[in-house]
């Protein structure tokens, strides 16, 4: 007989691991599903500090363990795979997923949490991927300590780069903004701050053609003057990206999202479809931080506990 889960979570990242906790703690029969390697990104950190309770730094990898063994031993399932859609049939949520492994299968649920994430978006320039925890980031408030007082290059010149080169700003006092046109596209009373800063200044009209390093460590990035086609190897300690995120939203197509593809919800986690619900850096929220996407799914666990219970009483 096929089984029927209250709660299937797509994603193992921080907001689908703690969801996944707090829902079996809650005695809800829950699935997680993980089309790789639980942690998500968080695996990719090597030193994880800024974790309320974790005085001393942890690694990525060993921190996602954690927290499956927590959602383990409160109940939770884990299986994995890719999984191939997302609809919703008889009142119930239907998730195929394909396994190399194994033959493709469908599992149902009475509510279901989307925490597949977002990838940033990359230069797609050499060296990045080769320097990439080297100082390449994409994540000031996770990597800037690391070159408090070093020469720090920031590339864009949206929100989040100017946002993030202000967190960096009070960490050293030499931070250059790279951005490919003659303006931020940040907001105006962003921008204005930004370069009001005595601690950042800014190559307006410039473009990274290369990250160069000494293999251990970042020496310099090669730019490349938009409108001149001048270039120029400009030194510094590190290069943090922040050209955009790309959410990962292809599953939940029926649901409402913003401008930039990410997934609206309610306080509590909720799509614009009921018993859907979102968490984590694919959902519409001004701050992404690993304790920010664990808050999510603890709070969406929550509301899917609630969720079920107004169905079994035939509440709509």
């Amino acid at each position: 007989m096929e089984t029927l889960y209250d709660l299937i979570i797509v994603g193992a990242g921080p907001a689908g691991l703690s969801a996944a906790q707090y829902a079996g703690r809650s005695n809800l029969k829950t699935l997680v599903i993980e089309e790789k390697s639980e942690g998500g990104q968080m695996v990719l950190i090597d030193r994880l500090e800024n974790y309320p309770g974790i005085l001393e730094p942890v690694n990525g990898f060993d921190f996602s363990q954690t927290m499956k063994k927590q959602a383990v031993r409160f109940g939770a399932e884990f299986t994995y795979g890719k999984v191939t859609g997302l609809g919703k049939k008889d009142g119930h949520f239907i998730v195929p997923i394909e396994s190399p492994e194994e033959n493709p299968v469908t599992f149902t649920a009475h509510t279901v949490l989307v925490a597949t994430g977002a990838d940033h978006r990359h230069l797609d320039v050499p060296g990045e991927d080769t320097y990439y925890g080297k100082g390449v980031s994409y994540c000031a408030t996770c990597d800037g300590p690391f070159f408090k007082d070093r020469h720090i290059v920031v590339v864009g010149g949206g929100d989040a780069a100017c946002d993030e080169a202000g967190f960096l700003a009070h960490l050293t006092d030499r931070v250059t903004i790279v951005h490919r046109r003659n303006e931020f596209r940040a907001q105006k009373a962003l921008a204005e701050r930004t370069l009001k800063n005595p601690h950042i200044t800014t190559r307006f009209n410039q473009k990274v053609l290369e990250i160069k390093g000494d293999d251990t460590k970042i020496t310099g990035v090669q730019l490349e003057n938009t409108e001149t086609g001048e270039k120029e190897l400009f030194a510094c300690d590190a290069v943090f990206i922040f050209v955009g995120m790309i959410p990962r939203t292809e599953l939940a197509t029926i649901a409402k999202k913003d401008a930039g593809g990410y997934l609206l919800t309610d306080e509590y986690m909720q799509t614009s479809i009921k018993g859907m619900f979102a968490a984590g850096d694919l959902r519409a929220t001004p701050f992404r931080q690993i304790v920010t996407a664990a808050a999510d799914g603890a709070i969406a666990a929550h509301a899917a506990a609630k969720c079920i219970d107004e169905q079994r009483c035939g509440i709509n």
